[in-house]
């Protein structure tokens, strides 16, 4: 009874081992697929004419791409991972991997491109992420990888955020666009526009974020990883507007790199 105990025990770890060695492969596979989707995606956009062409296209080819929160690794006491991947998105996540993509030539440069979009000066470290969207916006304005754009009309709001205690306490001047401002302004946004929306919550300061798109009767669209709809989607600018009740907006927009693509990190200092 022992040896056959004993040889049941063999045979089920050798089953065991077999099985997470199959996974292991399966999860190989997948992150081959994941990567070759990426190479593929640049290689097709990347002689596009523009900037915002590339995005358009590189964001319409993921509509589709689920939902998923809390993708990235790393926090205040736990090391910082650097995540790439293209299964599945939130919506900050969704607009760097596109803004990378459309910026780069393979999948090297994406890597330090994407780097760059998302911490500060490309550090990968949980203290240098862009934890809130409007530090996302300026440093990525610094390092000259988009601009803001104003409209008459727009307004400036003070926010304070709080959202974690090892962050501490911030202090914005904002300048953001009213809706209705935004609204009457179609004919002054462009596909790829990066769109990000007000929150009246305390402590926080925008709520999401999304791309400008346009159908093809130009309907105004927010192409965006939407947690409610458990996917990436367009969906009708003034819905999101109306159901949301978004009250201001800011408006980012990419832009062509100044100089030869190549290696796009800065010098910290």
């Amino acid at each position: 009874m022992r040896d056959r105990a004993t040889s049941r025990r063999d045979i089920l770890r050798l089953l065991a081992g077999g099985a997470a060695l199959a996974a292991g492969a399966r999860a190989s596979r997948a992150g081959e697929v994941r990567e070759a989707r990426i190479g593929r995606l640049i290689a097709e956009a990347r002689d596009l004419p523009g900037i915002g062409r590339r995005i358009d296209f590189i964001s319409a080819a993921l509509r589709g791409t689920r939902y998923q929160a809390f993708t990235l690794i790393g926090g205040p006491q736990r090391p910082e991972q650097f995540v790439i991947r293209d299964d599945a998105f939130d919506c900050v996540t969704y607009c760097e991997t596109v803004l990378a993509a459309a910026l780069s030539r393979d999948l090297a440069q994406f890597e330090t491109v994407l780097q760059d979009i998302r911490y500060r000066h490309g550090i990968v470290n949980w203290f240098e992420r862009n934890h809130y969207f409007y530090e996302w916006g300026d440093r990525n304005v610094e390092n000259r990888t988009c601009r803001w754009i104003a409209m008459d009309g727009a307004v400036e709001m003070q926010k304070t955020v709080f959202w974690h205690r090892a962050l501490g306490r911030r202090h914005f001047t904002m300048r953001v666009i009213p809706r209705a401002v935004f609204v009457e302004n179609k004919a002054m946004l462009a596909a790829g526009d990066i769109v990000g929306f007000i929150t009246r919550r305390p402590n926080l300061d925008y709520f999401h974020v999304g791309f400008i798109a346009f159908g093809g009767d130009g309907e105004l669209l927010l192409r965006h990883a939407s947690q409610s709809h458990d996917r990436v989607l367009d969906e009708s600018m003034l819905r999101f507007l109306r159901v949301n009740r978004v009250h201001y907006v800011t408006l980012l927009r990419p832009e062509e790199p100044a100089t030869a693509r190549g290696d796009r990190r800065r010098d910290p200092a």
